[in-house]
């Protein structure tokens, strides 16, 4: 009798482990966005829940968004221009969109 209880117990705390290390695991994303100070943190945060209930469909995407950013240089992307390169690129595009307007009003 004293052995059923004990197994019924181990059987709950190991059950118990099992649930947090799932959880643990699934929240590593929103972990590392918290660490990076990302701007989605709480999106990530949500959709790791999500993730958690849709059998970690999201959770690979949910790692790279979160490892996307980095503090220091912003995000990682192929197109990550530096704000002089933007600036400039801003102004030919006011360019061109005011020449497209005059040739417009020309009609």
């Amino acid at each position: 009798m004293v052995l059923d209880y004990f197994a019924l117990v181990m059987l709950i705390v190991i059950f118990g482990l099992v649930v947090y290390g799932v959880v643990a695991v699934y929240g590593i994303p929103y972990e590392i966005a918290k660490a990076r100070n990302h701007p989605h943190q709480e999106a990530i945060l949500a959709a790791t829940w999500v993730s958690l209930f849709t059998l970690g469909a999201l959770w690979p995407f949910l790692w790279i968004w979160a490892l996307m950013y980095d503090p220091k240089h912003g995000w990682k992307t192929p197109n990550n221009r530096s704000s002089d390169e933007t600036a400039k690129a801003i102004s030919d595009l006011d360019a061109r969109l005011a020449v497209l307007e005059n040739s417009r009003q020309v009609r």
